[in-house]
């Protein structure tokens, strides 16, 4: 199976620009073979906490007709965003559709990151979804940090680890490089990882989207400064 990771630089809260963004690479994707394409964290609406907190008109459901460009853009399609719930508080959740563009599953970031632990309900259940004859185990951005969440998808023998990110130019390329190619090493898994690219909240978007083969080895990457796709085949 050939799956992709795409990064792009969001628009801040317009959900319609970042779902034709995110429909123009699944598209893109699709054409050159593949059958799934993974999207950086909180990619509805890009990284912007204070301005999606305050409006829940921002916050998506699974039904949400919002998405229908790119639910319904024949390829299965991971898409990270700030996702209402039953109770006050959204949760930073993953949205996985099939081609068909029916839900497979959905994810709840476990480990929130300093400031949105007091903003988000963080999530109580592992990622996990099959797919085209291939086992995927899921992850957000800072989950990727604590070795047992990751441990736990190699040992429910998912084969592919997808991780929507938001990673910094400074630091954060160093934390990317240390991280996904080490989670790869360790489980012997597939790893594809989606960034940010460009302007993301206060950050600036390290680009560097990425495949990583069972045993660490690098098989695709992004640039640092272009909306782009990486794919590779897997499993």
């Amino acid at each position: 199976m050939k799956i992709a990771a795409g990064q792009f630089t969001c628009v801040p809260v317009d959900v319609a620009a970042n779902v034709r963004q995110m429909t123009v690479l699944a598209g893109q994707a699709r054409a050159q073979g593949a059958e799934l394409v993974v999207f950086p964290e909180l990619a509805l609406t890009g990284y912007e906490l204070d301005a999606v907190l305050a409006d829940p008109g921002l916050w998506a459901t699974a039904e949400d007709p919002r998405l229908d460009l790119v639910r319904m853009s024949g390829i299965a399609t991971v898409v990270n965003c700030v996702a209402a719930t039953d109770g006050p508080r959204p949760a930073i959740e993953t949205l996985v559709f099939g081609a068909d563009g029916e839900l497979l599953t959905s994810y709840r970031k476990q480990h929130l990151f300093e400031h949105e632990q007091a903003a988000f309900v963080a999530g109580q259940h592992d990622g996990r979804f099959e797919f085209g004859g291939v086992r995927f185990a899921l992850a957000t951005c800072y989950d990727n940090h604590f070795p047992d969440l990751t441990a736990r998808g190699s040992a429910d023998e998912c084969q592919v680890h997808l991780a929507s990110s938001l990673y910094g130019t400074g630091g954060g390329v160093d934390e990317l490089a240390a991280i996904y190619p080490g989670i790869a090493k360790d489980l012997n898994m597939y790893v594809v990882m989606a960034n940010h690219v460009g302007p993301a909240g206060p950050w600036t978007g390290c680009g560097r989207s990425s495949v990583w083969a069972p045993g660490g080895a690098p098989v695709a990457e992004a640039d640092a400064q272009t909306a782009m796709l990486v794919m590779a085949d897997v499993g």
